[in-house]
């Protein structure tokens, strides 16, 4: 393809290298693995302006999922466990995994179904905004689940997102892909 995207056919490597020379562009091979090789013929310094801008763009636009800890105690007080939870609740909205660790001491270890029942209460208090990811299980002396975003969840963090910052449009003229 040449620099305003008109294929200019199948030809051999001298003749293409020629095309871009007498231009002023240079040849890229954007395809290697295609049979034949597909080049374009185009400015490499602004091409790769282009295709730097675009990856700072997508990095900026991504986000890493931590797994953030909520610790309780089997006999964790009701409002306790409301602040904790309503902790968890903002870190599942902000799009990380949650480790919800329910640690037993000493003779707490007998009554571990005080526990499973504290889970489960947390696993409803959660449900509108979070999926379970790992089901709960013993790790030594304490029991641990792991809950992430729901789907819902992830889906209104997306469109808040698109609210606050309006997407980029195309300028009249201005070639909205890259085409090979």
């Amino acid at each position: 393809m040449d620099e305003e995207g008109r294929q200019l056919g199948v030809m051999p490597l001298r003749q293409a290298l020629e095309t871009a020379r007498e231009r002023g562009l240079d040849l890229v091979e954007v395809a290697a693995t295609a049979q034949p090789p597909v080049c374009r013929i185009l400015d490499y310094g602004k091409f790769r302006y282009e295709q730097a801008k675009k990856d700072r763009h997508a990095k900026k636009s991504q986000h890493l999922s931590e797994v953030r800890e909520v610790k309780i105690r089997p006999k964790i007080g009701a409002h306790d466990l409301e602040a904790k939870l309503r902790n968890a609740r903002k870190m599942l909205q902000e799009g990380d995994k949650i480790k919800v660790i329910v640690i037993f001491r000493g003779r707490e270890m007998a009554h571990q179904d005080l526990g499973w029942k504290l889970l489960q209460k947390v696993g409803e208090t959660l449900k509108d905004v979070a999926a379970l990811d790992k089901a709960p299980g013993m790790e030594g002396n304490a029991l641990t689940v792991i809950f992430a975003p729901s789907k819902q969840a992830r889906e209104a963090r997306t469109t808040k997102k698109e609210s606050q910052q309006p997407g980029e449009t195309a300028k009249k003229g201005e070639k909205t892909g890259v085409a090979v």
